[in-house]
């Protein structure tokens, strides 16, 4: 029983359904659509409508006033509204006049934008980023970009007057319209500039108006048409800035020297109105020889000068100095200065020449070179110090020279360096003169005799020399040699051939020792001393002389005065 109750309500359920479904579907009315009405009253806050539904709509008076509508309705007129309810709570039907204007007017921008359509609207207020825009009360963003073709300081001549615009971007979920008018008055200038251009050809010469200067050249008006003036085709002769010669709103004549069909963008030219007086002054000038000339440019990479009105030339940083390398070329010549230059090089494609300073001096070079040689002795002051060396500047000179730190002291240690500072005169003796590379090697140590070659200039390996002891250590003793007093390091194992004898504390400063050389090579200064081989050549010798140790006198009897120096001293 239940079962079946169940049942009979289920398929009166679906028939309700289905009967409502044929209802609405023959229903002429529609929820959310536009429909005509009659106005049947006009009250004094609300304007009631027919439609012929079971009760009329009202809307508000203040729909129809904010328009100007109010004063052209009246009882009788059609009128287009939104229906939005049928059926309220109240039962009452609800319709709106500007709910339906903004959907009417959202679907003519949805075909504006399809179809690359051109709206008529009215800008109303200024927003962040830009303005908006009422078209037929439907409310779109117009970006401050899109306003016109250049940033307007003051647009107050366009606020709430009608306008043209394009619908650029829709977006129909979020409800956002955007506009540009900068696109229009574009395509009314491109279909204007296609008129002029066509009118124009290359060769012509027309007057123009300065329209806008830049670090680069120049835009010139030409009869509503805009073109670039290049700042290289403004004067025959460097400029730095366009604004040197020309100045805003100045009419000028130009020379028009390419068209792009393409882009339909026009380059023009000053100088070309004249004959390029490169051309005609460049054969007067013979390369190698010398010219006077005006500093017109300092660069970082060196300067330009003027021989005559309309050529220049390069004097590139190489050329300004013999000795000054790394330095600016302000710091040598200046803007206006009038100096002689030597042409060494032109080119008439690129137009360019190649000009000299240092040049018209006297090369320190050739000159140091022809008054000087290896082994004068000079005097300088200390220029900088480093880590591998003194830079003198050599006194009467403009010229330096390096002193390596090898060349300091006969020593040869880095620590030499110490001893030295800046501005410090000192004396020294020129090593090497390179004039090629421009590089001139000074020494220190060879203004006195290498001491080396004078303790062991004339020895060899197993003479015998005389040495004096100048100090002790756990590891050795050390010696001087020869009249410089060579100071040389003789091991603990070579002290003595008993290793009881040994000890580096039985020698005292200046005592007298005989010492035989075992290594020598003056040019690497290594010197290598010992006692104790030449206490095993004694003993040979004795050996050799007074037979076995036992016979005669002890060996340390026969051995200690020589050893001490005191007996025959070696060669």
């Amino acid at each position: 029983m239940e079962t079946t109750l169940k049942e009979n309500k289920k398929e009166s359920h679906k028939e309700f359904e289905k009967l409502l479904a044929e209802d609405l579907g023959n229903r002429k009315f529609k929820e959310g659509e536009i429909t005509t009405g009659t106005v049947e009253e006009i009250g004094k806050k609300f304007v009631f409508i027919d439609l012929g539904l079971k009760s009329s709509g009202a809307i508000p008076l203040e729909e129809f006033k904010l328009t100007k509508e109010i004063d052209k309705i009246e009882i009788g007129s059609k009128i287009e509204v939104l229906l939005e309810k049928i059926e309220n709570r109240n039962g009452e039907i609800v319709i709106s006049r500007e709910k339906a204007r903004r959907a009417k007017a959202w679907k003519k921008m949805e075909v504006a934008f399809e179809k690359k359509q051109e709206v008529k609207g009215m800008i109303i207020s200024r927003v962040k980023g830009g303005f908006v825009v009422s078209v037929d009360s439907c409310l779109c963003f117009l970006p401050a970009s899109q306003l016109d073709l250049r940033p307007l300081k003051n647009f107050d001549h366009l606020m709430k007057v009608p306008q043209t615009f394009e619908c650029v971007k829709l977006d129909k979920k979020r409800g956002n319209i955007v506009l540009s008018r900068r696109s229009v008055i574009e395509r009314i200038r491109d279909k204007d500039k296609s008129k002029i251009i066509s009118k124009l050809k290359e060769g012509d010469i027309v007057q123009g108006v300065v329209k806008n200067l830049t670090d680069w050249g120049v835009f010139v008006d030409l009869n509503g048409v805009d073109s670039l003036l290049h700042i290289t085709d403004i004067s025959w002769s460097r400029i730095n800035k366009p604004s040197e010669l020309l100045s805003l709103g100045q009419t000028i004549k130009v020379k028009i020297i390419k068209i792009e069909p393409t882009n339909q963008k026009i380059s023009v030219s000053v100088k070309h109105l004249t004959d390029d007086p490169y051309t005609k002054i460049i054969n007067k000038y013979e390369i190698g020889k010398k010219y006077p000339a005006t500093i017109t440019k300092v660069q970082d990479y060196g300067c330009f000068a003027k021989l005559e009105e309309g050529l220049e030339g390069l004097i590139h940083q190489s050329e300004l100095s013999w000795t000054k390398k790394n330095i600016h070329p302000g710091k040598i010549l200046s803007t206006s200065q009038k100096v002689d230059v030597i042409l060494l090089e032109k080119d008439l494609e690129k137009r360019r020449l190649s000009l000299s300073y240092k040049n018209t001096l006297i090369n320190p070079w050739v000159k140091f070179t022809e008054n000087h040689k290896v082994g004068d002795k000079l005097e300088g002051t200390i220029k900088n110090i480093t880590d591998y060396g003194l830079f003198v500047s050599i006194k009467n000179t403009e010229l330096d020279g390096l002193i390596h730190y090898k060349d300091l002291n006969w020593s040869e240690k880095e620590s030499e360096l110490e001893k030295y500072k800046k501005n410090q005169v000192i004396n020294f003796k020129i090593l090497e003169i390179n004039q090629n590379d421009e590089k001139i090697r000074l020494g220190i140590k060879q203004l006195e005799d290498d001491p080396y070659e004078s303790a062991f200039g004339n020895k060899k390996v197993s003479d015998v020399i005389t040495a004096i002891v100048h100090s002790s250590s756990q590891n050795g003793i050390y010696v001087n040699v020869g009249k410089k007093n060579l100071s040389v390091f003789i091991k603990k194992n070579q002290l003595a051939k008993e290793q009881e004898n040994q000890r580096p504390s039985r020698f005292v400063r200046g005592d007298k020792l005989d010492v035989m050389l075992t290594e020598l090579d003056l040019g690497k200064r290594k010197i290598s001393l010992s006692i104790k081989a030449l206490e095993e050549k004694l003993t040979k010798e004795a050996v050799k002389k007074y037979g076995s140790e036992d016979s005669g006198a002890s060996l340390g009897e026969i051995l200690g005065p020589i050893l001490k120096g005191k007996g025959k001293k070696g060669k």
